[in-house]
């Protein structure tokens, strides 16, 4: 009997420990471009199996997300697509700028239906019916593509003509479908997808740089570990998966 009891015991004690140990692991909490979607997903997998670390993502437009951290959602680090809405919570004092980098770059491209034969070039879109991009107040894309159109001085010709998404993949996701037909979008972005083509590249100097800040908020929950996140973030490990996926060094 009392063999039985100490068996117990031991069981007791180690179902304690197993949830103890559960409630002490650690899950970051990042909110990221949807751009990013694609290699923040496979640099996680590397990171956790390094550290034992896990990340949940929050994806979205840019200024959206800025909004819901403004807000008070719980959020460890952010990474956004523009350094507008990212400069704007450092002003707020939400974003420590001594615990914030910029990542990586991007370029803004025009895509198409891949059976698409009639545009080739920006000045073919005074032909179209419907262009998407990303809301300009809401989304980095959007707002690069509004700079781009402006530059081009077609922005008055497509204001009526525009369908506005709430991230790049929704818009990619219109050009697949042939809702609308052409799209701006990050040149990563066009990579993922068979069903589009890039019919054109813009030109740097058509709009503000393309840069990706990222930073650990100061009342992040896990500022440790996601300072280890972040620092991975910057390692070559982490820059061959994002220049693979089609992104840019800054160095």
């Amino acid at each position: 009997m009392k063999k039985w009891l100490l068996g117990l015991g031991v069981l007791v004690i180690s179902g304690c420990s197993a949830t103890q140990q559960e409630d002490e692991s650690t899950e970051l909490t990042v909110s990221a471009a949807a751009s990013l979607q694609d290699a923040l997903y496979t640099i996680e997998t590397q990171f956790e199996e390094e550290t034992g670390i896990g990340v949940t993502f929050n994806f979205g437009g840019s200024g959206s997300l800025q909004q819901q951290i403004s807000q008070g959602a719980p959020v460890d680090l952010f990474i956004s697509a523009n350094e507008t809405q990212f400069n704007e919570l450092i002003e707020e004092g939400v974003i420590s700028e001594e615990d914030s980098t910029s990542l990586i770059g991007n370029e803004l491209v025009m895509i198409v239906p891949r059976a698409d034969l009639d545009i080739a070039t920006f000045e073919d879109l005074t032909d179209v019916e419907r262009i998407s991009i990303g809301t300009p107040e809401t989304v980095p894309a959007g707002e690069y593509s509004k700079e781009v159109l402006e530059h081009l001085e077609l922005w008055s010709d497509f204001e009526e003509q525009i369908v506005y998404a709430k991230d790049v993949r929704q818009v990619l996701s219109y050009v697949e479908s042939e809702n609308v037909n052409a799209g701006m979008v990050y040149y990563t972005d066009a990579l993922t997808s068979d069903q589009v083509k890039i019919a054109a590249f813009t030109e740097e100097d058509w709009h503000q740089p393309i840069v990706y800040p990222a930073g650990i908020l100061e009342d992040a929950t896990h500022s440790e570990d996601a300072a280890a996140f972040l620092d991975y973030l910057q390692s070559d490990d982490a820059l061959a998966v994002f220049e693979e996926l089609g992104f840019k060094g800054l160095n």
